[in-house]
């Protein structure tokens, strides 16, 4: 029926569909983008820090140098070079002696996380998660009609006992755990960071299980304060996949991923990318292996480690000055993200209107658990405005929280119990989901 909403498909759709929902980050991109608004809600990395017209020039000699081949089909798989600078990449974080021929390059990590469900998933499958865990990640696993068990976390990372916990749970329940996904990294949305010793528990516990672990590390790279730990692939090669992008690091508008996958798998996962988009763009990969070949990358990744330092001490500092009294959040040591827990009462998906009426955007937190709980969080992003601007956004959030626990005083409110202005970590990651 034209002029209305009304879907005259819904019977022809197929059973996956029924479970796919609008990300909670896509939804609010039309609002967030406009410029009167403060966004600090999405995960975009601050492009402007870029040499743009060094990389324009590159783009444009390969197009006027090498079009016949960049502007072609490629394979499957990825190109030979542009594998092969992967796996220097990779040994910056200590993956050695990873192969190219067991690199599949993706469009974007976002599609490494496809595949690999494609491969592995059936429905009703198990998917073990940190919880809060990556939005975009959830939306995999949905469509691939699988089931998420959330395992808590606290500010040192996902909690080893709580994870052999879950793993009893689901085998109880008599369904299958197929893969371990984690993000052990400057963790998005919380920001923590698993430690040495928690990585070399959860690999035990995840083979004594015979569960696959999905490392998801698009962060590993943007460290603060030191070196971020060894990857979890640098410490165990069976059963590890390891998921990673230059979306971070160099340009997301290029859409470059990969996935490191045991040997046995590769081919799986190349069928499954050809059927999906025959090959990856041979321009982009192109594009990507000219910039790691000829251009200072290792510079720039250190440019927005302190553009992303600065911003991180900015946000953290309008925090702690301009925060209601009983707001906690994490303080991360690399990434882009910031996880808030609100004061008593609040609720951050509810509150979402009135902050984009402020002209101030977030992250409620119900987008990062497949039971959308969370309405206690919120994610915070610091990598894409400047540090005044950053203030301002949390001047605005912290107005209109003000309001609400006026008038949560005003009407009455549930009684949970306060938490202290700034308070670790440990309180932030938020409550465990079975």
């Amino acid at each position: 029926m034209s002029g209305t909403t009304q879907d005259d498909y819904t019977d022809r759709y197929a059973r996956r569909v029924r479970g796919m929902t609008t990300s909670e980050i896509r939804a609010l991109f039309s609002v967030a983008n406009r410029p009167e608004v403060v966004s600090l809600a999405g995960g975009s990395p601050y492009i402007a820090a870029l040499p743009l017209d060094a990389v324009g020039e590159m783009l444009g000699r390969l197009a006027a140098e090498q079009g016949t081949s960049t502007l072609q089909y490629g394979i499957g798989q990825g190109t030979a070079a542009l594998r092969e600078h992967i796996c220097d990449v990779m040994s910056m974080s200590g993956i050695d002696g990873a192969s190219p021929d067991d690199v599949v390059v993706t469009v974007g990590g976002q599609q490494a996380l496809d595949l690999i469900a494609r491969v592995f998933l059936d429905p009703g499958d198990v998917v073990l998660a940190e919880g809060p865990t990556y939005v975009g990640a959830l939306g995999v696993f949905q469509a691939a009609q699988a089931q998420v068990a959330h395992v808590a976390m606290d500010s040192d990372g996902l909690i080893p006992a709580a994870l052999a916990e879950t793993l009893d749970a689901v085998a109880r329940s008599g369904r299958r755990a197929k893969f371990l996904y984690t993000i052990p990294t400057y963790q998005n949305p919380a920001g923590v960071t698993l430690t040495d010793a928690r990585r070399e528990e959860v690999l035990d516990i995840c083979a004594a299980h015979g569960l696959l672990v999905v490392e998801d590390d698009p962060y590993g790279m943007l460290s603060f304060e030191g070196g971020a730990p060894r990857p979890l692939r640098a410490r165990r090669r069976d059963g590890v996949f390891y998921v990673s992008t230059f979306s971070k690091t160099f340009a997301p508008g290029l859409r470059v991923g990969w996935v490191l996958a045991p040997h046995a798998v590769r081919e799986k996962l190349v069928m499954a990318s050809e059927a999906s988009i025959l090959c990856p763009s041979a321009f982009a990969q192109s594009a990507v292996t000219q910039y790691l070949a000829t251009m200072p990358w290792r510079e720039q990744i250190k440019v927005y480690r302190e553009t992303y330092r600065e911003r991180r001490e900015a946000l953290l500092s309008a925090l702690a000055d301009l925060m209601p009294e009983g707001t906690t959040w994490t303080r991360p040591e690399g990434g882009l993200f910031v996880w808030a827990t609100l004061p008593d009462g609040l609720d951050s998906k509810a509150m979402m209107p009135r902050a984009i009426a402020a002209r101030v955007a977030y992250v409620p937190g119900t987008g990062f658990y497949a039971d959308g709980s969370g309405t206690a969080h919120m994610r915070l992003n610091f990598s894409f405005s400047a540090p005044e601007r950053l203030r301002e956004g949390v001047r605005r959030l912290s107005g209109v929280m003000e309001q609400e626990l006026s008038m949560r005083a005003v009407f009455g409110s549930a009684g949970r119990t306060h938490h202290r202005r700034g308070a670790a970590a440990a309180d932030a990651p938020g409550p465990d989901v079975a």
